[in-house]
């Protein structure tokens, strides 16, 4: 399969369809779950899919080292080839290399103001002219409403689409979300959240639904699932 027909398509497609179009610079979105459903996974699979494109993506991990992530990127990369027979893998990997930066940071050991100085200094300083920023591992307890602000308006200057992972606490949804089933951890700040998307276990796959795009909670549901096993994107 040649790269522009694999990206045509990815289910990532679907995904972005389900929230018109995907994120826009300076948009915000949230992937949210309890632990251990794959929102890493899916992290990944969205900023692959940029990569492959050609697109610039910078990945903050706040839980993994840089090793761990690379895993993962590695992992489902291979799967891709395996699966879709992907010609001049080789070529591609090295294009994906070239435009993807890792970063690791403590939440106990930084400020969000340092975390966006050093993204500035990577991207204006830099030149890493990056569009997309993937951060996983946050923990939503310690954000607040002038933290996310600034990085909204970070992301707006600079022209970023911003995903974030959120670990919901527990295994259930009792007490953990609103009722327009929004985390309570972001209910605070979910104006200034553009997109919110859940992970839900069910019998056989993981499912993934939208509480909110833009102004509207609840859409039509997302015709897309995670395979338990692979932790792939499904449409």
């Amino acid at each position: 399969m040649i790269i522009s027909e694999l990206i045509r398509r990815s289910p990532v497609r679907v995904f972005e369809k389900s929230i018109h179009g995907g994120l826009k610079a300076g948009e915000i979105g949230v992937i949210a779950s309890p632990s251990g459903l794959g929102k890493t996974s899916v992290l990944v699979q969205i900023a692959l899919d940029k990569l492959l494109q050609e697109k610039k993506v910078i990945h903050v991990s706040f839980t993994q080292h840089t090793d761990y992530v690379l895993a993962w990127y590695e992992d489902i990369f291979d799967e891709f080839i395996r699966k879709k027979n992907l010609e001049n893998a080789g070529e591609v990997k090295n294009e994906v290399v070239k435009n993807r930066v890792l970063m690791n940071f403590s939440q106990d050991g930084v400020t969000g103001d340092q975390v966006l100085r050093s993204l500035r200094a990577l991207i204006v300083e830099g030149g890493f002219k990056a569009e997309y920023l993937i951060v996983d591992g946050f923990d939503f307890s310690r954000m607040d409403r002038p933290l996310i602000s600034k990085i909204k308006d970070f992301a707006g200057e600079l022209g970023l689409e911003v995903w974030y992972s959120c670990t919901v606490p527990g295994t259930g949804q009792s007490g953990q979300y609103t009722g327009q089933r929004i985390p309570v951890l972001i209910k605070d700040f979910v104006d200034l959240v553009d997109a919110v998307v859940i992970l839900e276990p069910k019998a056989d796959h993981i499912e993934f639904s939208v509480s909110k795009d833009r102004d509207t909670y609840n859409p039509p549901a997302m015709a897309l699932k995670l395979d338990p096993k692979t932790l792939l994107i499904q449409s």
